[in-house]
């Protein structure tokens, strides 16, 4: 580490978590090698986060309990309090608690926005710690090998300068999932740039193994689908619409046309149910000239992702239409 960079002191961190036991020492120890400046907010563990937390010289604030937990509201704490306690910070990175920080990244995302000062994030790849472990935890580690280059959007884990998100006010505390990329909207509107660098920068312990964690994790982004396509769904961001309507499609629209079409000719419905297997092989091709390991079965979960993405939209627009209380959809 170059010293002219002076890391250590324009540089803070924010993790978040909850119940991370070993993953969140892990996330903090790749983190205090390198800065001075961090801030663990706790959102309700029950194991020992907060006492090994506490051990190893962090800022530690836990969240009000009387008050719904949500991931934006945790890194806006978190940052609020660092920014307090540390004025002098120029950027600040956001890291999740299950997650380690490459020893490089650090250096090399400063290195270029220093550089670019029209850039309010920056990330790098963040690649799953044991994707072998299941097939859950490959397409994980498959969804956040995301281009290199100029960005709508960065995830959980970026680097994000301090006069860009107060110019913003920080995070929508209210949203329950997709608050990275919606803080993206705005951080755009006001012309920043976001970027994906060529870089490593975080090891990811997803610990999906089983069918409904994936199912449950996959509601979620259904719902931040249609939470985002209301909130910036119109010209020209269209922020999540595609992403929206293609999930009602083949999870929704598709089957109610089969069952209409069954009425007239079973023929007329099977027909229409084919559309599934083409488009799973369709996939699949798609896997095989990306060299992706297991392209069929990988196809196979990108197409059922669809009914599962329509559940967490049409949960969204019932919690919204009646008015109900939101509460986080979690996974592990």
């Amino acid at each position: 580490m170059k010293s002219d960079l002076n890391i250590s002191t324009r540089v803070g961190a924010v993790v978040i978590g909850r119940n991370e036991g070993e993953r969140l020492k892990r996330c903090l120890t790749s983190l205090s090698n390198q800065l001075n400046k961090i801030v663990y907010v706790d959102s309700g563990s029950t194991d020992n986060s907060l006492e090994n937390a506490a051990k190893m010289g962090v800022e530690v604030i836990t969240l009000d309990l009387n008050q719904p937990f949500t991931a934006a509201r945790a890194r806006n704490e978190g940052f609020r309090h660092l920014i307090q306690v540390f004025p002098e910070v120029d950027y600040v990175q956001f890291v999740d608690g299950d997650c380690e920080v490459i020893s490089t990244w650090l250096k090399e995302s400063i290195i270029f926005i220093d550089s670019n000062q029209d850039y309010a994030a920056v990330c790098g790849r963040r690649r799953e710690r044991y994707p072998e472990q299941s097939i859950y935890n490959l397409m994980c580690d498959i969804e956040w090998n995301t281009p290199i280059g100029d960005a709508k959007a960065c995830g959980g884990d970026a680097m994000l300068r301090v006069k860009a998100l107060n110019q913003v006010d920080g995070y929508r505390n209210d949203l329950i999932a997709g608050e990275e990329p919606e803080l993206c909207v705005r951080l755009r509107a006001f012309g920043w740039k976001i970027r994906r660098l060529d870089s490593e920068m975080t090891m990811h312990d997803a610990a999906i193994t089983k069918f409904i964690q994936w199912w449950k994790r996959n509601v979620r982004s259904g719902y931040a689908f249609a939470e985002g396509a209301y909130l910036h769904g119109a010209a020209p961001e269209k922020h999540w619409v595609k992403e929206s309507r293609r999930a009602m499609i083949w999870g929704l629209v598709i089957p109610i046309l089969a069952i209409f079409l069954g009425m007239i000719s079973w023929f007329l419905a099977l027909l229409t149910m084919l559309v599934y297997p083409l488009q799973i092989a369709r996939l699949a091709i798609r896997n095989i000239k990306l060299t992706i390991k297991y392209p069929l079965k990988i196809a196979f979960f990108n197409v059922l992702s669809k009914f599962a993405e329509m559940y967490g939209q049409l949960n969204y627009y019932y919690l919204r239409l009646f008015r109900k209380t939101r509460k986080l959809i979690e996974y592990k």
